[in-house]
């Protein structure tokens, strides 16, 4: 099951259970109808804010790179939607049979109750969401992000920067040891036993050496 699915299906049914509860207290107590629609409706909320800050806090806890974390808003969102219309067809639905839960028509059930149900829903998970990554970027290392330490030497700035501030002299006396290093050791082996064979004498090797 996808996780939108999941959060739709669960709000959907908390929603229809705070419509039944809505009918129920107001007909106990119709000079609270105010307050028991709010108090109801901020119960929906906390669970939604409640849910979001969970899956803030595990998605950062996953993930510690912002730039891949999951993509939880398109996720509530999808998820306050369902829960809107399902909820609003199945409350008209009951409505049909049991007169104490206030219903309007279907299609202002699946549409105008539901763009409310939906944007309750995703507003309060979504400022959970935000609060809950934050809670764990707070306490979290700096994040390494990957290429940094492979990235080129003849690219880097620093690099060359620190390059510039050596003195001419210095660069110069190295790279003369470096060339001197380098002929030398061009001109010393290799040469030798064609200088011996020039002279008319053997060269010397190791068993001309042991003989002796």
């Amino acid at each position: 099951m996808s996780k939108w699915l999941l959060r739709g299906l669960v709000f959907a049914a908390l929603m229809v259970i705070v419509r039944l509860l809505q009918g129920a207290l107001i007909n106990l107590m119709e000079s609270q109808a105010l307050w028991i629609s709010i108090l109801l409706v901020a119960v929906f909320a906390i669970a939604a804010f409640v849910w979001g800050l969970a899956d803030g806090r595990a998605d950062a806890r996953t993930n510690p790179d912002p730039d891949r974390r999951s993509d939880l808003a398109m996720t509530w969102l999808l998820g306050g939607l369902f829960a809107g219309i399902v909820s609003g067809f199945v409350a008209w639905f009951i409505s049909l049979f049991y007169e104490n839960l206030y219903a309007q028509g279907l299609l202002n059930e699946v549409t105008t109750f539901a763009a409310f149900t939906a944007l309750l829903m995703f507003v309060f998970a979504i400022a959970g969401v935000a609060l809950g990554r934050a809670l764990v970027d707070r306490k979290a290392p700096p994040v390494q992000r990957r290429g940094e330490d492979g990235d080129r030497a003849d690219t880097d700035v620093f690099a060359a920067v620190n390059a510039g501030n050596y003195p001419d002299d210095d660069r110069a006396s190295v790279s003369e040891g470096a060339q001197a290093a380098r002929t030398e050791s061009f001109t010393s082996t290799p040469t030798a036993p064609r200088e011996a064979e020039s002279a008319g004498s053997e060269p010397a090797t190791d068993r001309g050496r042991e003989q002796s």
